[in-house]
């Protein structure tokens, strides 16, 4: 749980730009020849994978970003009704050549997401009723200036895609989208950990508890 070493880089460096360094430092500063690397979504990205498959004895585990789990989805690698008897389960993906992926499903994380999804929308919309006020009482006139000022709002918390906006010189109303509501809840609470280490090495239950092990980084930092 001790860092052993410490890298300092500039305030505005992306995390992703700073992995492969740190990875190059275990092997030349340290003499790591075999390692597995563990990092998040924003650390570890397709191009720093990419790199260490070229490198012999390093392997890693990390997670898929959101969309990538709508479209295993969509292409019908992740059937979501088997998480009715299981909350973990392994699959694999034509897109992921070499890798395993490990589909989990975190029922308090569900229920976090789904509420924070709707504190979101309430805060947008009671933001959006200020600008109504303000059209309906002729302070606010003009299709484009109150597109501006409506397009400010609803991307604020990220929600426009839950937003369906009418907008004209003297009127403006909006309605949430359930469909896409619906579609971004279903896959509230799950994640995808992918890892290149082979399953005689490490099964999917120890590959899910080393990803969650970078709480343990958060601690020590």
């Amino acid at each position: 749980g001790c860092p052993v070493a410490v890298s300092v880089h500039e305030g505005n460096t992306s995390d992703s730009r700073t992995f492969m360094p740190a990875v190059h430092k275990l092997r030349e500063d340290f003499g790591v020849e075999r390692m597995v690397m563990v990092g998040d979504r924003g650390m570890v990205s397709q191009k720093a994978i990419d790199e260490m498959r070229e490198m012999d004895g390093i392997g890693w585990i990390t997670a898929l970003k959101s969309a990538s789990i709508r479209a295993l989805v969509e292409q019908g690698h992740l059937q979501m009704d088997l998480f009715d008897e299981r909350n973990l389960l392994e699959i694999s993906s034509p897109d992921y050549p070499g890798e395993r992926l490990v589909a989990c499903r975190n029922g308090a994380l569900a229920k976090l997401r789904a509420h924070k999804r709707e504190d979101l929308l309430a805060a947008t919309e009671r933001n959006l009723d200020k600008v109504k006020a303000r059209v309906d009482a002729g302070k606010l006139t003009g299709q484009d200036a109150i597109g501006v000022r409506v397009g400010k709002i609803i991307n604020q918390y990220k929600v426009a895609k839950h937003f369906e906006l009418n907008i004209a010189d003297t009127a403006v109303s909006w309605a949430r989208k359930p469909d896409s509501i619906a579609s971004e809840a279903a896959l509230d609470g799950i994640y995808i950990v992918r890892t290149s280490v082979p399953a005689a090495r490490m099964d999917a239950p120890e590959c899910v508890r080393s990803y969650k092990s970078l709480a343990n980084v958060e601690c020590a930092f």
